[in-house]
C-alpha cells in the first residue's frame, strides 16, 4: 500500500549493529564475528556456510544459553589491525579472508575464502583490514 502521507522512519547508519548470538558461542571483545546459516553471531572461522559481519565490540557468553538469548554489538564498517600469518607490501588492495576470530589471511592459504575486507596498510604487527 503507498503512502497516503508523512511517515516517521526508523533509521541507523549500519555502522554498528546488534546481532543475536548462536546458543552454543563465546564471543570476545575485539572478535572477528559471523552468522551462521540460521542468522546467529557466531566467532569467526574458516568454515563453510558462514558470512562475515565485522568485529564485536563486546563479550558476550551464550555458550549454555539458547540461539539468540543475547545480543552483541558488532562494528560493521571501518578499519581494523588484524593477525596474518604472512603479507607485504605488495598485499595493499588485496582481500584478506577469516582464518578464526583474530587472524585473516590471504586467498591461496584459506579453504572457504570467507571475505574479511581488504587490506590497506601491511605492519610488523598485522595489517589494516577495511570492514564494511
Amino acid at each position: 500500500m503507498a503512502l497516503t502521507s508523512d511517515k516517521q522512519i526508523e533509521r541507523t547508519d549500519g555502522v554498528q549493529l546488534a546481532f543475536p548470538v548462536n546458543g552454543t558461542s563465546k564471543i570476545y571483545a575485539g572478535a572477528l564475528v559471523c552468522v551462521d546459516a540460521d542468522g546467529y553471531l557466531v566467532p569467526g572461522a574458516d568454515t563453510a556456510g558462514l558470512i562475515f559481519q565485522g568485529i564485536a565490540m563486546q563479550q558476550r557468553d551464550n555458550a549454555s544459553g539458547d540461539d539468540g538469548d543475547q545480543l552483541c554489538v558488532v562494528q560493521r564498517r571501518g578499519l581494523v589491525k588484524c593477525a596474518i600469518a604472512a603479507a607485504t607490501q605488495a598485499n595493499i588492495g588485496d582481500s584478506v579472508f577469516l582464518v578464526d576470530d583474530e587472524t585473516v589471511g590471504l586467498a591461496a592459504t584459506m579453504t572457504n575464502d570467507i571475505v574479511a575486507g581488504k587490506c590497506l596498510g601491511v605492519e610488523s604487527d598485522g595489517v589494516w583490514v577495511y570492514i564494511g
